[in-house]
């Protein structure tokens, strides 16, 4: 796992991706160590997106053109899930990095008194890669056409995960029922057989207050996605919100963290034992 760990420490960007009861799924993430285990510390507006990961597996991914940090890589394996609804662990271990990565973890908790004010940043989801059972090198995306593609790894694929590669395409309509043709960065062809499959990518402001992802999902048919639903596209790098726009998203944000960390505590005073 040596080169995933060299590689997560020093990228900015990431993804994750698993196998949840309704298909694959995929997100961006800022990476993060746990001693010398690759993480993620997802805030608790994720959280119904966490109650997706039931198979104890998923892809830690760095795909984004990166050229001062090495091959763009993918590693599957087993992961510990957390919550830490006081932040104590994310704040003990894991705040400094996400700060030096991701830019408003800055504005929002560098400090006591930014802490106290944005307390709903502090609680976190942590999820750990455990044992990386399969690293592959992928090809970077490093076009805005250039998506991440998860699936399943084959027929009896539930308990071993899923699989990311590379894709392109040359229109991506979002629209049920179209036809995308997909082809892999590496030049391989993707074998589809009709299992569902989701594809994504991201973008993000220079200093990452907007980050978007936009993302198809379907069957895969060979080459072909068969585009089931969709949302956003590909386009250049966004720009920074304005003065309306950034408060918005900022109360946007704080109402999903809010509700998310609500859900989960309330879910941990009913659980026996909890309190």
């Amino acid at each position: 796992m040596h080169n995933l760990v060299t590689v997560w420490r020093r990228s900015v960007t990431a993804e994750l991706c698993w196998l949840g009861a309704e298909g694959p799924v995929g997100i961006p993430v800022v990476p993060l160590m746990w001693d010398d285990h690759p993480c993620v510390a997802l805030p608790l507006a994720h959280l119904g997106m966490v109650d997706t990961m039931t198979s104890g597996r998923a892809v830690f991914a760095l795909t984004g053109a990166a050229p001062d940090t090495g091959p763009a890589l993918a590693g599957a394996g087993r992961v510990d899930i957390r919550f830490d609804l006081d932040g104590t662990r994310f704040v003990e271990h894991l705040l400094d990095q996400e700060i030096t990565k991701h830019p408003p973890s800055r504005l929002r908790a560098d400090g006591l008194m930014t802490r106290r004010e944005n307390w709903w940043w502090v609680p976190r989801v942590l999820i750990t890669l455990i044992e990386a059972e399969d690293v592959r090198e992928l090809p970077a995306r490093t076009r805005p056409e250039d998506a991440l593609l998860v699936r399943a790894r084959g027929p009896e694929a539930g308990a071993a995960g899923p699989r990311v590669d590379v894709v392109t395409a040359a229109a991506w309509p979002a629209d049920t029922g179209h036809d995308v043709e997909l082809w892999r960065r590496d030049g391989a062809a993707l074998e589809g057989a009709g299992e569902p499959a989701f594809v994504f990518g991201h973008q993000h402001s220079p200093d990452f207050e907007r980050w978007e992802r936009w993302h198809r999902s379907g069957a895969l048919k060979g080459d072909t996605l068969v585009v089931a639903s969709g949302a956003g596209g590909p386009a250049p790098a966004p720009a920074p919100f304005g003065f309306l726009e950034r408060w918005r998203n900022h109360r946007g944000l704080a109402r999903a963290c809010k509700a998310g960390i609500a859900a989960a505590e309330s879910r941990r005073a009913a659980a026996p034992g909890g309190g």
